[in-house]
Parts: structure tokens; sequence; C-alpha cells
């Protein structure tokens, strides 16, 4: 791979790969600590971290072939990280791999969504509603990411899940991005609300953008625009799985390695890309 370690397991080549992997080290949008563009090697390096099988899903569960492209060059302009996504990731999707993007900012998910036909989903779990139209100049800033994401599928194909930080602008229009609250959560349940958000959605096949900022900073401290009153891991672990085999697609954002010396936001998003391969193995068993 020409551009450092790849992701641990992929070994595969890209014809007979069921998962493929791409790095996409972008962070010009970033509006508060910026280092994200790091954080495709520290992911991957705490990759290694971790036993080859996840007990928890079954001793049979098989091991799906992985392909790791490496990462993009790391552009200045949006446009340009949005082309070169693009060029990685339509053939991928085309050829139904199961693509998991390591990000980077969360602007990374406005290309790969463009590239999917219509018939998808799109919920993430995030602090933020990510639903301006432009932000600081720009209508690709890692605060447009839902925007983007419902002009291209419809906004009956868009949710938030794990949102407590969002402005005025984005709730004083017709159309707000539909979202349930950190709050809401802390009071009914993950179950519910990763529940409300697969009926909420009109497509049956779903792609998951975790941006790390979702999780409470005392658990990944490492984001560039961390939020108190978050979720746990753990709530993440269970709207992985409860998605299920409607799973597509995956990607991991946000998370900013300067700002976590310690390293354990790499490790806890290196295990969330883990669970999402998982989650896909099951499909093929």
């Amino acid at each position: 791979m020409p551009y450092g370690i790849s992701y641990a397991g992929a070994e595969s080549d890209y014809d007979s790969a069921d998962a493929f992997i791409l790095g996409i080290p972008y962070d010009r949008t970033s509006s508060f600590k910026s280092g994200a563009r790091e954080a495709p090697f520290h992911i991957r390096r705490a990759s290694y971290n971790f036993e080859e099988i996840h007990f928890e899903h079954g001793l049979d569960l098989p091991v799906p072939n992985v392909f790791d492209q490496g990462n993009c060059e790391d552009f200045f302009f949006p446009e340009d990280m949005m082309d070169e996504v693009k060029f990685f990731m339509r053939p991928a999707i085309k050829d139904k791999k199961f693509t998991i993007a390591i990000g980077g900012e969360h602007s990374i998910n406005i290309p790969i969504i463009q590239c999917f036909e219509k018939d998808v989903a799109l919920i993430t779990i995030d602090a933020h509603l990510d639903s301006r139209d432009d932000y600081l100049g720009t209508p690709y800033s890692h605060a447009c990411v839902t925007r983007r994401a419902a002009e291209h599928l419809g906004i009956e194909n868009v949710f938030s899940v794990g949102v407590r930080a969002i402005s005025r602008e984005e709730l004083e229009r017709d159309d707000v991005i539909p979202h349930i609250t950190s709050f809401e959560i802390k009071e009914k349940g993950i179950d519910w609300a990763i529940g409300k958000a697969l009926d909420s959605v009109k497509s049956e096949h779903v792609y998951l953008s975790l941006d790390i900022d979702g999780i409470d900073p005392a658990f990944a401290p490492g984001t560039g625009t961390p939020e108190p009153f978050g979720l746990d891991p753990m709530d993440v672990k269970k709207a992985m799985n409860a998605i299920g085999d409607r799973l597509i697609g995956f990607d991991v954002t946000e998370v900013c390695p300067p700002a976590d010396p310690s390293g354990i936001t790499s490790v806890l998003a290196a295990r969330c890309v883990n669970e999402a391969l998982a989650i896909h193995a099951k499909s093929l068993r």
C-alpha cells in the first residue's frame, strides 16, 4: 500500500474483496480543532490492537476479504477532495463492495453519498445536525453533511441520532432534518432511538456515518468539535447491530489524534470499523 500501513486483516486484492477501505485525510473545513487528517494512519495502527474474532458475534463468523486502497491525497479545496473520493468510491460501490471510509472530517461523507443511487438512506450518529446550507463560505463544509445528503437522497432518507448541538438557522426552517437528541436517548434508550430512525427512512439499504463526536467526549476526547452529554460506545455498538444486514456502507470521521495523546479515540474508532466488518460478515454467513 503506497500510503503507509494497511488496516489489520486487509490482505485481499480488490477483485476478491468483500469490503473496501479508503482513508480520506481531509480536514480543511474544520471549524474548531484541526488534525482529523492524521486519523487514517492512527486508526489503522490501532486496528492491530484487537483479536481476529469478536466472540459475541459467534465463533463461526466468516472473516470477510478486505482490500485497503490506502489514502486519498491531502487536498486543500473540498471540491478536489470530493473528486478523488468519487474516483475511488464509485467503482467500489458499483461493484457492490461493502465500503468503509476512514476520515478525516465529516465532509468526506458528502462525495460518498453522491456515489450511491437513490435507493439508500443515510443515518448519522453525530453531536451536530450538520444541516446548514453552507458554512464559512462553502456548501461542502463538515457542517453541511445532512443537507447535502437530503438533496441527493431526499429528506425522507436522512436521519441523525444523538444530536445535542443545533443552530437556530437549522431549526427555523420548514425542512428540518429528522433527528433524535442524546437527551431523548438518555430517557428512552438507544433501542427506541435506532428503531425510530429505521422506521423513518424509506430505503431498505442504510449507510451509517459515525461522527466520533456523537460519542461523549469522556469516551472519545480526540475530536475536533467535542460536545458533552453524548452517547456511550455501547449505544453505538447496539445501534450498528440493530441496522444489521441493512447496512451497506460505513464511515468514521472527526477523530483528531493531536487532541488525544492517549490514542483511545483512535482505538474506539478502529473497534467501530471492526464492528461494521463483523456485521457485514453476518450477511455473508
